[in-house]
């Protein structure tokens, strides 16, 4: 289907995603499945704009075009049966295999994963939360750092059968402000790579082109400059930094 008729071709409804905290449906555009959340179900929140949400969906997947490492499934703007709203490819994702897992602590595998925190479980068991150490998520980690993600949850990674991670939802991104708030949090520290690094420059060096223009109709002005802002700091140190301000570092729930 062209990109055309996914923006204007009849969006029919197929269900809803009830665990989510704003209106979520399940819908299908011809023969092509995606989500779809409305503006007008956005619930208000105290520390981001009302009705930007699906705003700054389409915002995080620019990003993600940007450094060209599909962090984030197509994503777009378009009417809908409940008025305008964020819409995004559907993603099948694999179903015996998660990457990012709340496990026994004595369980806790040794090698191929990062070990976030410990902690105990309603019954007093102590537990461990643990994400995998692969360049698929290394690059989510990075591209949550730039966009100021302050809800990386655990089921908002999504784990393909072909070894590729989606990162989906992503309405509160880009506040001015430290936002910084996930579950990735193994390669703390770390040095970035090359790749990294240079992931973070398009973006920054976007921000004076194509993708600035393009931003500019979804975020404010202040969010733009701090969306740079960052892309400078995060280059200049060339790590992952750790947790800061008075926020938690980690969503509650974590899944």
């Amino acid at each position: 289907m062209s990109t055309t008729d996914l923006v204007t071709a009849e969006l029919t409804l197929t269900g809803r995603i009830g665990t989510a905290s704003n209106a979520t449906f399940l819908g299908c555009i011809g023969d092509v499945t995606v989500v779809y959340k409305p503006i007008a179900g956005e619930s208000p929140l105290w520390d981001f704009p009302d009705g930007t949400l699906a705003h700054r969906e389409v915002a995080a997947y620019l990003v993600s075009q940007t450094l060209g490492w599909e962090v984030v499934p197509h994503t777009w703007l378009r009417d809908g049966p409940l008025g305008e709203g964020m819409v995004q490819l559907w993603q099948e994702q694999d179903p015996n295999h998660g990457a990012v897992d709340l496990v026994a602590t004595d369980d806790a595998p040794t090698t191929g994963w990062k070990h976030v925190l410990e902690g105990q479980d309603p019954t007093g068991r102590m537990v461990t939360l643990i994400h995998e150490d692969s360049q698929a998520l290394r690059r989510m980690a990075v591209f949550d750092l730039i966009v100021n993600n302050a809800d990386r949850k655990g089921d908002h990674v999504l784990a393909m059968t072909d070894g590729h991670r989606y990162g989906v939802d992503h309405g509160l991104t880009f506040h001015q402000d430290h936002k910084l708030r996930t579950v990735l949090w193994g390669w703390l520290g770390d040095t970035m790579t090359a790749e990294e690094r240079d992931g973070i420059d398009r973006v920054g060096e976007g921000l004076d082109g194509d993708l600035g223009l393009s931003l500019a109709g979804l975020l404010s002005d202040e969010e733009i400059a701090s969306l740079a802002d960052r892309c400078a700091r995060l280059s200049l140190a060339g790590r992952f930094p750790p947790p800061a301000g008075e926020m938690p570092a980690v969503p509650w729930p974590l899944f």
